[in-house]
């Protein structure tokens, strides 16, 4: 961790060596500053020297450590001091911009100008002296690490590893029993997955201390396994990959000796005899490389063993599973024990030599305690053999009471396998990893916001701007991949991981990285900290157990960083009183927290002083439904990143200064449009926004200040979802062009809202020209379109969205006639609801034209056929008050005309003149669940048994006629992953509406 720090002050301090010319003016501040940063950028690079060696032996030296946190709070103040400088040239260079927009007077920019000057050059010579100061105390933490004698980064050895062989006492192992059966199938089953290779590789993944190497032993050692193979050999690799090493060993095996050679090329060639027709088992313990060429010849020498022959792998990493060969069904990621397979390992390291009162008496407290080890074998092994020297239950109490971190047997023996894993990252991730610490246990972390949040601490920079989201999310999967998260949720919408969670073992060992640097406190929880805690906290979650206004103790952590306030037990309310001396107090926020409950009141307006957080990066005030609106201040947020306002449904307007927080990546409102008029004409300078999840349209003639659609077109950077709402009081089809929404390769999703509660019931003959205009990328995963109110809906653009998999058409009035959306090949689910005028659903909407049908049929080559909707899966039909006739196909189209093969779920909710269905949808046979509700006719008509058409109907496996199921084998919508999303819009135009 100081190591990054260190490093990330360098950088900054390198980016200043060359004043600005404004410096320059005044000689004597310049000279100043010039030899305060050459004499910081020496000592810091002096001591970055060492820092590698330095955090190695931090493990197991306390006085090191505390060495450590010294350093890392100069380097704190320190590039707290060099953001001030960078915000305070950003602010000039803005100021500066703004006049000469705004055409000052030739007097009135030279008294500016003058007056300027005189600010900034106190401004500087502040910057000096604290660089004096902090200077100062850098020259004693140099001086000390002298007493450590460490060594330079090239001479730096890593701690020591573990060496494991293969024998076990079975007896001491606890769970397991259906890990081995399957591990062992896949050792001397005849199918494993391993593509053409002789052998096959078979990889055990999972974090450190969960039993990876026990495992292995119990399936190397089971009777069918030594039965099946020729020969079997042990090798703990670990790290450094030794491929010398590693191949004496293997011949060692063979010939009972260790082999004295000395040539790589021969003593693969003695491999190579040895294996040749023989079927081996060779386990690799402990593997951590992902340099491929190290392997690459050894497993060569190998390919010569016998059909069969299986290469069993341990590792932490995924990707070195990957690397060493491995095909996915062989990954064997391995997970925690039980709650019960715990307590029993705990159990039986506790209560040897105990009499059965003894246990009897302790065995409550025990369970508890095994609870605290998350299924971790490790944890249970060695709080165990802890408790086993503890007599009383006043004794397992304490252990029980006590943070894992803060056992001094956890730090001992628990940890040091964990911090092999956190030593072999990279600085940047352990960073990363190590901010972690701030969240409580059990914390479910949405990986987006995660990323957010190391950016706000600049873990991420050193990159191309741009690209630092995606940085973010290779620093997740890495972390992922390497064992450091679990749990992981992914959303039906979304092929990639949301959400996750760390184990609490993982969690405790960052809180024992962070110790008083990342607090968790509840509103009392401040008279348990030691003063000198105040200095030292960085990152703090405050937990609100009481709802009262903020803790006065919290004004202490001068230094914070990252505030994080959990409201989750009480709104946000009671916190307003206290914000105008918060944002007064902790000036080196980076991270703002201040989102509430669901329900309940909220803060109702943010005070002028937040205008004074010139670090922060990330505020996020989500779901804070009383907040009117947001103060002119926060226009002098020029480092904020991301502004989250999700649910500030009552939020009328955003600052008209927006324009000046130029580095904004993320603007988060999405469900605030209900309330927010327009948007600022300053949003389209915001060059950086790459998330914007609402765009209220406004006609520039109505309001002058506000944005128009025009000022999209400079956000070029936008990605994901964005909804443009207040089409339908806008006709401004030049401005819709000007957007250039095409031009926008980063949108995955597209709302166009042209709902417009006054004419809602108009037909607006403009939609059609404005729909036109707003042509998205071709790229376009998902399409909404509300409120229009054209007779037909059928732009030149939507054919051409090739990679659409998700279509909502509602509340479109005056739509008669739907759009060919069958010819979209990647389209899966389509939700079609509120359509007053619809009367019918023709071929048209099949995308199948008369004469192409024409063409197949007086075709002489063989039958033909083209396919209507290929990918569709989930098709829904609500609120069609006036539907009454689903047209079917004739028998010719029949021959030539393939519809939905791939449907698994039709709904239809409130169609009550709908009265049948046509054969394609009848006699489809991939329809796996039909819900069928409030329409009558139809519901008579696929009645179970007396229905008309229910035997045509019976074979789809789930039948739901008005909420009652029809079938037996009935199964959930979600399972079926039916559109659940699309209520939801409804009840919100609803609102609008009345």
């Amino acid at each position: 961790m100081a190591k990054s720090i260190v490093s990330a002050v360098l950088e900054k301090l390198g980016s200043l060596i060359i004043l600005p010319e404004e410096i320059k003016q005044n000689v004597g501040v310049a000279l100043s500053l010039e030899e305060q940063i050459r004499k910081m950028t020496a000592n810091f690079q002096d001591i970055q020297s060492v820092l590698q060696d330095a955090e190695t032996k931090e493990v197991k030296d306390a006085n090191l450590r505390n060495w450590l946190k010294k350093l890392k709070n100069i380097a704190y103040d320190v590039d707290d001091l060099l953001d001030e400088w960078n915000t305070m040239k950003l602010n000039s260079q803005l100021e500066k911009e703004e006049k000469e927009v705004e055409n000052f007077p030739l007097h009135k920019k030279i008294r500016y100008s003058i007056s300027s000057f005189t600010s900034r050059s106190i401004l500087y010579y502040n910057i000096a002296s604290k660089l004096k100061d902090l200077n100062e105390q850098l020259d004693c933490i140099a001086t000390d690490k002298d007493r450590y004698k460490f060594g330079l980064e090239k001479g730096v050895k890593e701690p020591k590893r573990q060496i494991t062989s293969s024998f076990i006492d079975e007896e001491e192992v606890y769970g397991r029993c259906q890990e081995a059966t399957i591990l062992v199938n896949m050792l001397v089953g005849e199918n494993s997955n391993g593509g053409d290779s002789s052998f096959h590789v078979i990889s055990i993944i999972g974090m450190g201390g969960i039993g990876k190497t026990t495992l292995a032993q119990l399936v190397y050692n089971h009777n069918e396994v030594e039965c099946h193979f020729d020969k079997k050999i042990w090798i703990c690799v670990s790290d450094p990959f030794d491929e010398i090493r590693i191949a004496k060993e293997i011949l060692e095996a063979f010939k009972g000796e260790s082999p004295n050679l000395v040539g790589k090329d021969y003593i693969l060639q003695q491999i190579r005899s040895h294996v040749l027709g023989k079927k081996i088992l060779l386990v690799l313990d402990d593997v951590w490389t992902e340099d491929a060429t190290k392997w690459e010849q050894l497993k060569n020498s190998l390919k010569y063993c016998s059909l069969g022959s299986r290469i069993l792998i341990t590792t932490r990493k995924e990707r070195v599973a990957i690397i060493m060969g491995t095909m996915t069904a062989n990954l064997f990621p391995l997970h925690t024990l039980s709650q019960e397979e715990c307590w029993s390992l705990l159990s039986h390291k506790s209560f040897y030599g105990r009499t059965s009162e003894e246990r009897e008496n302790l065995a409550d407290i025990g369970r508890k305690i095994a609870e605290k080890c998350q299924g971790l074998p490790l944890a249970a092994k060695i709080l165990g053999g802890l408790l086993r020297f503890k007599r009383t239950r006043e004794q397992w109490q304490s252990v029980l009471d006590s943070e894992i971190w803060g056992l001094e047997e956890a730090e001992r023996d628990l940890f040091p396998p964990l911090f092999l894993s956190y030593y072999e990252l990279p600085s940047a991730l352990k960073q990363c990893i190590s901010y972690c610490a701030v969240f409580p246990k059990d914390k479910i972390l949405n990986k987006d916001e995660l990323i957010k949040l190391w950016m706000a601490q600049d873990y991420l920079n050193g990159v191309q701007c741009e690209e630092m989201e995606i940085v973010g999310e290779e620093y997740f999967d890495e972390l992922m991949m390497r064992s450091f998260f679990q749990d992981f949720k992914r959303f039906e919408l979304d092929s990639g991981i949301t959400e996750c969670k760390m184990h609490d073992i993982i969690h405790d060992f960052a809180q024992l990285l962070m110790k008083d640097e990342c607090l968790i406190l509840v509103n009392n929880g401040f008279k348990e900290l030691r003063v000198d805690s105040y200095e030292k906290a960085r990152h703090v979650t405050l937990i609100r157990k009481e709802a009262v206004p903020t803790d006065p103790n919290i004004y202490y952590f001068k230094k914070l960083r990252s505030l994080l306030v959990d409201s989750s037990n009480h709104d946000t309310s009671s916190l307003s009183t206290s914000l105008p001396q918060l944002f007064d107090q902790l000036a080196c926020l980076r991270t703002l927290n201040l989102s509430n409950s669901l329900f309940g009141n909220s803060i109702e307006e943010l005070p002028d002083q937040i205008g004074k957080l010139v670090h922060l990066r990330y505020l996020n005030l989500k779901r804070n439904r009383k907040l009117k609106k947001l103060p002119e201040s926060v226009s002098e947020l020029c480092n904020l990143q991301t502004l989250n306002l999700t649910w500030c449904d009552s939020l009328k307007e955003l600052p008209c200064g927006i324009g000046k927080v130029i580095n904004l990546r993320h603007l988060e409102n999405e469900h605030s449009e209900l309330s927010l008029r327009a948007m600022p004409k300053g949003i389209g300078r915001l060059k950086n926004l790459q998330t914007l999840r609402v765009f209220v349209a406004m006609d520039g003639g109505i309001n002058s200040k506000a944005a128009t659609l025009g000022d999209l077109r400079n956000l070029m950077h936008l990605r994901g979802h964005l909804k443009i709402s207040g089409l339908g009081v806008m006709c401004d089809v030049t401005e819709a062009k000007k957007a250039e929404l095409q031009n926008k390769k980063g949108l995955r999703s597209l709302i166009l809202d042209f709902t417009n509660s006054k004419q809602l019931m108009l037909e607006r003959k403009d939609d059609e020209r404005l729909l036109e205009a707003l042509q998205p990328p071709t790229c376009l995963e998902k399409l909404e379109i509300w409120g229009y109110s054209s007779p037909t809906i059928f732009p030149n653009w939507m054919m051409g969205l090739t990679k659409l998999r998700h279509v909502s058409l509602g509340f479109c009035f005056h739509l008669n006639l739907l759009p060919p959306l069958g010819k979209l090949p990647s389209l899966e689910s389509l939700y079609i609801g509120e359509m007053r005028s619809l009367k019918e659903v023709g071929v048209e909407f099949l995308g199948v034209e008369r004469k192409e049908i024409s063409a197949l049929s007086s075709s002489s080559e063989s039958p033909s056929s083209v396919t209507a909707f290929p990918s569709l899966k989930h098709l829904e039909f609500r609120d069609m008050e006036e539907w009454d006739y689903w047209v079917p196909l004739t028998s010719e189209e029949e021959e030539h005309i393939i519809v939905m093969p791939r449907l698994c779920s039709l709904t239809i909710d409130s169609c009550p003149k709908l009265s049948a269905l046509p054969c394609y949808i009848v006699q489809n046979t991939s329809i796996k669940q039909l819900d069928i509700s409030q329409s009558p006719i139809l519901s008579e008509r696929c009645g179970k048994e007396t229905g008309e058409d229910w035997l045509k109907i019976s074979h789809i496996p789930s039948i739901i006629i008005n909420g009652l199921c029809m079938q037996v084998n009935c199964c959930s919508t979600e399972e079926f992953g039916v559109l659940q999303l699309q209520p939801l819009h409804r009840n919100r135009i609803l609102r609008q509406v009345t």
